[in-house]
């Protein structure tokens, strides 16, 4: 759930571990004000997931922010307790901000217009999002209701439901106030407490807001003396939910819900993607069937990075949009490297667009590099995106996307092998591809090699091949060249450390 909490921090525009420093704050004063184990795990929970629907409302909140709501939420974030007014002038200039000037007059005008229903159906679609993922996550009722009272405010004037006071979670009105505890006193030291005064009664529930008055400054001295991550892991109350293994598939497809949600776009694509690799592993054979359907369910989990102006854009991306699209793959890869159960995921699932040819990202390796698992998650989430419609293009018939999938393979852009397993598993009929033999061997060389390997001499060989012994012998002499050896047992030795002899 820690590492969940880092990809809300990317979709919310706020510094990695900005939701762990406030469940920091949230579980100091809930300890502070002497709650029980289990209402402290509540608090904790919602703490770390309050932002668990950003996703839900990510698409209509760019259109309606000009193509960036990352930036939008960015700006929100030290205002979301302040009064309505407040909260406006402050948000107004950073809407439509990378706009031409008559544009952004015309994107503001459309806020202020449908800002209000817009943002009352956002929240609806974020709060009820956040509830049923934390219902999957098998999170206790009391963790979600205190997600679906996230954004209430003491007098009655939040969303969605306008709920006031103690009718309002006390673990929602615990975060809430421990949120902008975090972000006003990294924004100004010297002025959240003044924040806290002028918003207690109004956004904040009064007694909460004087127990981080009272409590604030020593649990913000004790975040800069901690490592966040460390810290937050130390700090789960008793009892801990571990996920058995059993259920790790279960809440896996919860994180791949989560950030599919992103766009219409993309919606299925990371099960798509992992049910694909899965059957595609069985098909070539390898073991790492389970991982890889593992890797593929959480393999996005870093586009909440990119606001959907950019996802949903139907034109080409400037270099710049690019340069955003680039670094998604890294943070998927840096957010599961974070949890010991989900760090064997990040190297494939951070590779899913690394190309054979060192032209893909982030990293840009080559093929020496990249493993099979790795190799099969690549052609998967190609064949996957192909066969989908997307912003710019509509989706590709299955044998035109196969095809183009066989073109990028002889190109050297990916696996020709990892694209027929993927192929295969999609319900095309296998192709018969060339394979690249070491030492520059051919395909009759192979086969002369293997049977010379299992003892067979050059008058069986030509009989099973149905060639002459003469050419027999000239495909020996080109072997033993080839290989660098002069031997049967030489040969032998090369054919089973280039496993050639399957």
């Amino acid at each position: 759930m820690a590492a969940l909490s880092l990809a809300t921090d990317l979709g919310m525009g706020q510094p990695l571990e900005q939701t762990i420093r406030t469940c920091l704050l949230a579980i100091g004063v809930a300890e502070r004000l002497g709650m029980g184990a289990e209402e402290r795990s509540t608090i904790y929970y919602v703490a770390l997931l309050r932002f668990l629907g950003c996703t839900a409302d990510a698409h209509e909140a760019a259109a309606m922010a000009g193509g960036d709501e990352i930036a939008l939420r960015a700006a929100i974030a030290p205002v979301l307790g302040a009064p309505n007014g407040e909260f406006m002038s402050a948000v107004m200039p950073k809407v439509g901000a990378g706009l031409n000037p008559l544009r952004r007059v015309a994107t503001v005008a459309k806020m202020l217009r449908t800002g209000q229903k817009a943002s009352r159906q956002g929240m609806i679609a974020h709060c009820e999002a956040a509830e049923l993922l934390a219902d999957r996550l098998n999170l206790s009722p009391g963790v979600q209701a205190g997600l679906a009272h996230a954004f209430e405010r003491w007098n009655g004037s939040g969303l969605p439901d306008r709920l006031a006071g103690d009718a309002i979670d006390l673990s929602a009105r615990i975060v809430f106030v421990a949120r902008d505890v975090e972000v006003l006193a990294r924004k100004s030291p010297a002025a959240w407490r003044a924040t806290l005064r002028k918003r207690a009664g109004h956004a904040y529930d009064p007694d909460v807001t004087q127990a981080f008055l009272t409590h604030g400054s020593e649990l913000l001295d004790q975040l800069q003396a901690r490592e966040p991550w460390e810290a937050v892991l130390a700090l789960e109350p008793e009892p801990h939910p571990w996920v058995p293994e059993s259920r790790l598939d279960t809440v896996l497809e919860a994180f791949a819900d989560f950030v599919d949600m992103k766009s219409p776009f993309f919606v299925g694509h990371s099960r798509g993607v992992a049910e694909l690799a899965s059957n595609a592993a069985h098909h070539a054979g390898i073991s790492e069937a389970t991982q890889l359907r593992r890797a593929g369910l959480v393999h996005d989990l870093g586009r909440t990075s990119v606001p959907n102006g950019i996802w949903d854009k139907p034109g080409p991306l400037t270099s710049g949009e690019w340069e955003r699209v680039r670094l998604h793959p890294y943070y998927s890869e840096r957010v599961l490297a974070r949890s010991s159960a989900l760090a064997p995921l990040a190297a494939v699932a951070g590779a899913h667009h690394e190309r054979l040819n060192g032209t893909g990202y982030h990293r840009g390796l080559r093929r020496e590099a990249l493993d099979e698992p790795c190799c099969l998650l690549e052609a998967s989430d190609v064949y996957e995106a192909m066969t989908h419609t997307r912003p710019h293009r509509s989706a590709m018939a299955p044998e035109a996307a196969a095809a183009e999938m066989r073109a990028q393979g002889a190109a050297g852009l990916l696996h020709p092998d990892a694209v027929e397993a993927v192929l295969v598993a999609a319900g095309h009929a296998r192709a018969t591809i060339p394979r690249e033999w070491p030492a520059g061997l051919t395909e009759r060389e192979i086969e002369v090699l293997r049977l010379i390997c299992q003892g067979g001499t050059k008058k069986l060989v030509a009989k099973r091949l149905s060639i002459s012994a003469a050419t027999v012998d000239h495909h020996v002499r080109h072997i033993y060249d080839k290989a660098d050896v002069k031997t049967r047992a030489g040969v032998t030795l090369f054919a089973l450390q280039n496993g050639l002899l399957k």
